[in-house]
């Protein structure tokens, strides 16, 4: 039985569009989603959909992954029937989930000890880019898989980083998503509190998407902000991750980080006024709240 094909696990916000850009030069190319609709938008007709795990892991030397958590993570590699079970070898696996540090490097020396290499490659960027295959991509694991595998990553992603051994990938699309984290939280805070303070909300908009303080958050929350829109977005409490992600590091360290300990403690009050299944952006209720006033379009 031979194994030169690759695959890819997870066709859902991110996966789908990064599926359809590896299988374009990835030949022969398997997917598998656990939902059995979740291939219905595959564009690549010469794309195999597999019905189980142990299907693929038969066929492909290479294997990535785009999971919610580490849970899935851990049933699609090591469960019953699964990749670690039913690979064939010399196996590489490219996950790029976001899962915590910790845990990649977990993984990594589980499946060492089966002959499999794993690397933790987590993304960041819009479901936009991942259809558009404009990603930037974290990876974490040894040089010599990044250095055979980086033609594959750029099929899928615009800015690809080799970070370093395994869990660097998590460690850096945390200390990223911390950044964008704390200047959410800012916009959140300060918003309202402007607006109570006599300024009108278009206003704001112009001079905080125009100005010194513009930035990505800005742009992208800022409109949604406006129109009120609190859903189909990224919830918060599944982005906790990146928070524990760094916390554990800073304890390690021993480091000061206060402004992390306060932009997780807006992030810990959000979610236990119930907001946790709604995006970043919905921290700014709580501030609202606290002032009687809304940033809202006029």
């Amino acid at each position: 039985m031979s194994n030169s094909g690759v695959g890819f696990i997870g066709l859902g916000q991110m996966g789908l569009g990064m599926a359809n850009n590896l299988g374009r030069l990835a030949k022969p190319f398997y997917a598998y989603d656990s939902s059995s609709n979740a291939s219905d938008e595959l564009k690549n007709e010469n794309t195999i959909v597999t019905n189980t795990i142990a299907g693929m892991a038969e066929n492909c030397h290479l294997i990535f992954l785009c999971l919610p958590s580490a849970t899935e993570v851990n049933d699609v590699i090591f469960g019953p029937n699964g990749i670690a079970d039913s690979s064939l070898p010399s196996l590489s696996i490219i996950d790029t989930s976001t899962i915590e540090r910790t845990e990649a490097i977990a993984i990594h020396k589980k499946l060492a000890e089966r002959g499999i290499a794993y690397a933790d490659c987590p993304i960041s960027g819009l479901p936009s880019r991942a259809l558009d295959g404009t990603l930037t991509m974290m990876f974490g694991g040894s040089q010599t898989l990044f250095d055979q595998t980086k033609p594959m990553l750029e099929s899928m992603g615009e800015f690809i980083i080799y970070c370093g051994e395994s869990g660097t990938g998590q460690m850096m699309k945390a200390v990223n998503n911390i950044i964008y984290d704390i200047n959410i939280v800012a916009l959140c805070e300060v918003l309202p509190l402007a607006v109570a303070g006599g300024l009108s909300s278009d206003a704001l908009t112009k001079v905080v998407s125009t100005a010194s303080s513009r930035s990505f958050a800005g742009d992208h929350f800022l409109p949604k902000m406006l129109a009120r829109q609190f859903d189909n977005d990224f919830a918060m409490e599944d982005a906790y991750k990146d928070i524990l992600n760094v916390q554990k590091v800073a304890v390690e360290h021993k480091a000061m980080t206060p402004l992390v300990n306060a932009m997780t403690s807006s992030y810990q009050n959000a979610i236990a006024a119930g907001l946790g299944r709604e995006p970043k952006s919905a921290i700014i209720k709580i501030y609202e709240k606290v002032l009687g006033k809304k940033f809202r379009a006029e």
